[in-house]
């Protein structure tokens, strides 16, 4: 719109509009029917793409950058790249990821040519494109199947704050070291029952004569969780690391 205004182009309001998720855009300016959006959009509407076209697609995809074609009344009239910005500290965080042993997927809309560009720059390894965004829950569900715990990133699955994507790694440490106070705090409170009670119900009696005073009872169980709950603010103190 912006570009349109600098160039002293008017700028109509379109009729018909219409949103088509995972193709495109078609609407009427004026007299002419505009579409704009991708290939699959231009084959679903039947629009021819040129040679020419299809070779200046292809450089454009190949640096990653995703296309957008613009049609009128069935005649392609102009190409529209536009490059997403990689994050920062993407690379750092796949490169990371996979040195964790973690495998690394990226699923999207855009066609294979521009996905592989992008994992390329950031080193994914495994790319899936093509995808609409109603059958991303499925792709997920497809690498479940193939005996994978998967976690989604992206598109309000997970929300990163910060828009830092070290997060995840932070999100990660994070679940590692909750399970492993859970751990702990399940064997410590097995510990205390599992020698206590029996000696509450007198089993060192027979031998040596002992009883266990029902305070002192009293206090080991409280001791217990007094540990239990100390062990889990040791959490609060909990740094990731970089």
């Amino acid at each position: 719109m912006n570009a349109a205004k600098s160039r002293k182009i008017e700028v109509v309001e379109p009729r018909a509009f219409k949103t088509i998720p995972g193709y495109g855009i078609s609407a009427t300016v004026g007299k002419t029917r505009v579409l704009v959006g991708n290939a699959a959009l231009m084959k679903r509407e039947k629009v021819e793409i040129e040679d020419k076209v299809a070779t200046a697609m292809a450089e454009l995809e190949e640096k990653g950058e995703t296309v957008v074609i613009v049609a009128e009344n069935r005649k392609i009239t102009g190409l529209i790249a536009i490059a997403d910005t990689i994050k920062e500290h993407s690379r750092e965080t796949i490169e990371k990821l996979n040195k964790m042993g973690y495998k690394t997927v990226l699923i999207t809309g855009d066609n294979e040519r521009t996905a592989l560009a992008i994992a390329k720059q950031v080193g994914i390894k495994r790319v899936m494109a093509h995808v609409f965004p109603e059958d991303k829950a499925n792709e997920v569900k497809r690498l479940q199947k193939e005996g994978n715990k998967v976690a989604f990133v992206g598109d309000g699955i997970i929300v990163l704050i910060k828009s830092d994507l070290r997060d995840i790694i932070t999100a990660i440490q994070i679940s590692k070291y909750t399970v492993e106070k859970i751990k702990q705090n399940l064997f410590w409170a097995f510990f205390y029952n599992a020698v206590g009670i029996p000696i509450a119900m007198g089993i060192l009696y027979p031998i040596t004569g002992f009883l266990l005073n029902p305070v002192i009872a009293g206090a080991a169980m409280a001791f217990s969780s007094v540990s239990v709950v100390s062990n889990s603010l040791l959490m609060r103190s909990f740094k990731p690391r970089r």
